[in-house]
């Protein structure tokens, strides 16, 4: 990747007899451009910025959590000039159960385990009551996966080699909760051999509950779950069990044996009967059960020879798992030097920058009873809370859609008895570029988001979800190019539509509620290129018809090694103590975007779409232009020139529904930042911008002949009044 290394501050040419005086430049001797912004409203789109730009607050190192909070740090991570805040959860991706408040109650109290609900009583804490500063994690004890696509850490009770532990379903997807028959949502088991194998013998030593009807399939193309359209799974001839009873199933699947690398234990009928937990609480009684399982083929005297690698760690043979079921008890508080941020130092720091917060609710790990009673709290405490994500990434965790539906409609229904009017939403998908693919439904379906939608509106549900979440982060991390620059408008443009082909109607909003560059740190996400996706990628998300951006993260992060060199996510350069020692290009364009572009606050803007006649020889244009109309009727463009070596010269011109032009007029404010105000120098530890300049800001006069000069690499915001031009001036 190569990146602008020249640090001459170029002069803004605000005019083309200007360019030509005082620019020695060859782009006062270039052809002049035009960028078209179409002015019709009937082709825009009404943003506030106050609800529209926001940023995230992640997890932090354990040590980090306190320096973050302090009242210097939220001031600088305020100053970026985002709005609201979204809090990502975790504890999701980890597969943990989250305690957004260490006090509250057991199921089974005298040996504080079981289901936990935390204390909505907004005085639990003692009286004055003690603020909840940090949550808590608790790792799962009958955990099914080994690892996921969000984290890895802890393993599978299915390969752990150690038969008094078990996996077992997640007890809210049977018919007890859901109210509909259990083969609506199967429970699984994939056993990952890691290579193709000839296999033709399974032993499961069930735990309870244990199924009485399931089925043994192998996989028959490439990965199932990131490729789950390139194959199917085939059940092995000996594999259909009827009327399973449990203890130890010693199956012959196969005459031959079978060369595969997937196999899947599919489940629809349970035993019901109970684990070793008791039978007073119905959620032990409820779902599917494996203590482990082994795999390979069977000697002529019958004795299994297993392929499979058992250990209570990652070297595990991998398993994934539908669900997993979140009993925990108080001896499984993780401590892995991370923490989350208690709900009470969220909103008394200052870090939601006082407006209303997008919070989550713990889903797939969680239970209904603690999510109303978190918002209860929140209710009580009365923190403003204007939206709250239904768990986080499902797709990431290989659950099927109709199961996250189950749940959703659960958690929606315990929420809404707190608070009707609640806004609720997800399903928070992964990072992605293209639709989310899973295995076909009996009809053939494979689309993630369209089957999740088709199970609310079966249910007459739909109205539950007031908003679609997703996560952007478009380039793997060490393939990042200078030319994805011009991919990043259409892949965003492209993944609204998909969400709307997929059936979500018109009235429900699109938040991107995490984004970035790339999910893995990377060099560029330190250099200029950064600040220039970042003004592509929110503003070509608002032409596109989305509702809310929350740029990722708000708070320093320490600096430290990535693909191709030093770097860090978001807006600042910090050392492991987080003293924060220069800022990154994103800071600098975030500035542009809510402190330039836009007029922070409540006040409606609209936003045009442009278009620009100045390509390279790939046809990938150029220059990208975002116009908004501010509160007060004035206009302010967002320029993007992602050439890195060439400055453009670039008329504005406005085309009005009627056929009329129109141009800025009178005084212009003209403020520019790019690679002549910032170069990023890789240098390991010592790593640093340099040079590292502010925006540029002048003021010019302008007319139907004025042109701008948009330095190369760069992102400037052009901001006046326009007036309709004088055609015979112009054609002159």
């Amino acid at each position: 990747m190569r990146f602008p290394t020249g640090c001459l501050i170029l002069p803004l040419i605000t005019g083309l007899a200007a360019a030509q005086q005082a620019s020695p430049d060859r782009a006062a001797d270039a052809a002049v451009s035009s960028i078209h912004v179409d002015a019709n409203v009937l082709h825009s789109h009404e943003f506030v910025p106050e609800r529209a730009l926001g940023t995230s607050i992640d997890v932090l190192r354990y040590d980090d959590l306190e320096r973050v909070y302090t009242p210097s740090i939220v001031k600088e991570s305020l100053s970026a000039g985002w709005g609201p805040i979204s809090y990502r959860l975790h504890s999701e991706l980890a597969i943990s159960a989250w305690h957004w408040n260490g006090e509250g109650t057991w199921s089974d109290g005298p040996h504080r385990s079981g289901y936990f609900t935390g204390s909505s009583d907004p005085y639990c804490c003692g009286d004055p009551p003690a603020p909840l500063s940090r949550s808590r994690t608790y790792s799962l004890p009958h955990r099914g996966t080994t690892r996921n696509d969000g984290a890895e850490q802890g393993y599978s009770r299915i390969t752990d080699g150690d038969a008094r532990t078990y996996w077992k379903s997640n007890p809210y997807l049977t018919s007890r909760f859901t109210g509909e028959n259990d083969e609506l949502h199967p429970q699984w088991v994939v056993i990952d051999l890691g290579s193709s194998e000839p296999i033709s013998g399974i032993r499961i030593e069930w735990g309870s509950p244990y199924a009485r009807r399931f089925e043994v399939q192998h996989w028959d193309g490439k990965d199932p779950f990131h490729q789950p359209m390139s194959g199917n799974w085939i059940p092995f001839s000996g594999g259909q069990i009827t009327d399973g009873h449990g203890g130890v199933d010693s199956l012959r699947l196969s005459s031959w044996p079978v060369s595969t690398r997937f196999v899947r234990i599919w489940m629809t009928e349970s035993s019901n009967t109970c684990d070793n937990h008791g039978s007073e609480d119905p959620r032990n009684c409820a779902g599917y059960a494996i203590r482990e399982t082994y795999i390979g083929n069977p000697t002529v005297g019958g004795e299994l020879v297993d392929l499979v690698k058992h250990t209570p760690d990652q070297n595990q043979t991998v398993t994934v798992s539908s669900s997993s079921d979140p009993w925990h008890s108080q001896g499984n508080f993780e401590v892995h030097g991370a923490e989350q941020t208690g709900m009470d130092l969220l909103f008394t720091s200052g870090i939601t920058n006082h407006l209303p917060a997008m919070i989550p609710v713990s889903l797939l790990y969680g239970i209904p009873e603690d999510a109303a009673a978190q918002i209860a709290f929140l209710r009580a405490r009365e923190y403003p809370v204007l939206y709250v994500e239904m768990g986080e990434e499902p797709d990431g965790q290989f659950m099927l859609p109709e199961d996250y539906g189950a749940l959703y409609l659960q958690w929606a229904a315990a929420i809404h008895k707190v608070d009707p009017k609640m806004k609720l939403g997800g399903p928070v998908f992964e990072g992605v570029n293209e639709d989310i693919k899973v295995w076909p439904d009996a009809l053939g379906e494979s689309s993630w988001l369209k089957r999740f939608l088709a199970y609310l509106r079966s249910h007459g549900r739909l109205s539950d979800l007031a908003f679609m979440s997703f996560e952007h982060y478009p380039f793997e991390a060490c393939d990042v190019t200078w030319s994805d620059l011009f991919r990043e408008p259409k892949l965003m443009s492209d993944i609204l539509q998909v969400w709307r082909h997929d059936g979500l109607p018109d009235s429900v909003p699109m938040f991107i509620t995490e984004s970035n560059v790339s999910p893995g740190l990377n060099v560029a996400m330190a250099d200029i290129f950064a600040g220039l996706w970042l003004a592509d990628s929110t503003a070509s998300f608002l032409t596109a018809g989305g509702a809310a951006l929350y740029h990722s993260p708000i708070q320093p992060e320490a600096l430290r090694p990535g693909c191709r060199g030093w770097s860090t996510y978001g807006n600042f350069v910090a050392d492991k103590d987080l003293n924060i020692r220069a800022h990154t290009s994103q800071y600098y364009v975030s500035r542009l975007i809510n402190r330039e572009w836009v007029e922070q606050g409540a006040k409606p803007h609209r936003i045009f779409p442009a278009a620009s006649d100045l390509k390279d020889t790939a046809g990938n244009a150029l220059v990208t232009g975002y116009p908004v109309q501010r509160p007060d009727d004035s206009w302010s463009l967002l320029l993007v020139n992602r050439d890195q070596s060439n400055p453009h010269q670039v008329r504005i011109v406005f085309d009005a529904q009627n056929g009329n032009q129109s141009g800025f007029n009178g005084h212009v404010d003209v403020i520019t930042f790019g690679s002549e105000q910032y170069v990023w120098r890789s240098a390991g530890p010592s790593s640093h911008p340099d040079p590292e300049h502010p925006p540029v800001k002048t003021q010019v006069r302008a007319n139907e002949n004025t042109t701008f000069v948009l330095p190369q690499a760069s992102v400037t915001v052009l901001r006046g009044r326009i007036q309709p031009l004088d055609v015979s001036a112009t054609s002159q």
